[in-house]
C-alpha cells in the first residue's frame, strides 16, 4: 500500500475500534450485567463504572496527544507558509484550528461517556 492508502487504512481501524468500544461500553455493559443477574444493576460488582472512566481517560489523551502532533507539524509549515507569503495568514490559520478541533473532540466524548456512568445507590 502506499502512503495514503496506509494512513486511510490505519484510520478506518481506529474509528471501528473506537465505535465497538464506544457501544460496548455504554449500552452493551449495563444491559450484559442486567441480563446475567436478573436483578436492578449491581454498581458495586459491575465492570461498567471502571470501563467507562478508563474510555474517557483514553479519549482525553489520545485525543491531546494527536492534536498535540497535529500542531506541531502544521504550525511548523504554517510559519514557514506565512514566512513566505503574508497573504496565507487566513488559510493556516483554520487548518491550525482544524488540528485542534480533534482535541474538542476527544473531549466531547470523554464527557459523554462520565455522565453515562451510573450513580451509586
Amino acid at each position: 500500500m502506499k502512503g495514503k492508502q496506509k494512513f486511510y487504512f490505519y484510520l478506518a481501524i481506529v474509528q471501528v475500534i473506537l465505535v465497538i468500544v464506544f457501544l460496548l461500553t455504554i449500552n452493551g455493559l449495563v444491559g450484559f450485567v442486567h441480563a446475567q443477574t436478573g436483578t436492578d444493576f449491581d454498581y458495586y460488582n459491575s465492570p461498567t463504572t471502571p470501563i467507562l472512566a478508563i474510555s474517557a481517560a483514553i479519549a482525553i489523551s489520545v485525543s491531546g496527544l494527536a492534536a498535540a502532533y497535529v500542531i506541531k507539524t502544521v504550525g511548523t509549515a504554517a510559519i514557514s507558509a506565512i514566512s513566505e507569503r503574508e497573504g496565507a495568514f487566513g488559510k493556516v490559520v483554520v487548518i491550525v484550528a482544524l488540528g485542534e478541533a480533534i482535541a474538542i473532540y476527544g473531549l466531547i466524548i470523554a464527557i459523554l461517556l462520565v455522565f453515562n456512568i451510573p450513580p451509586p445507590p
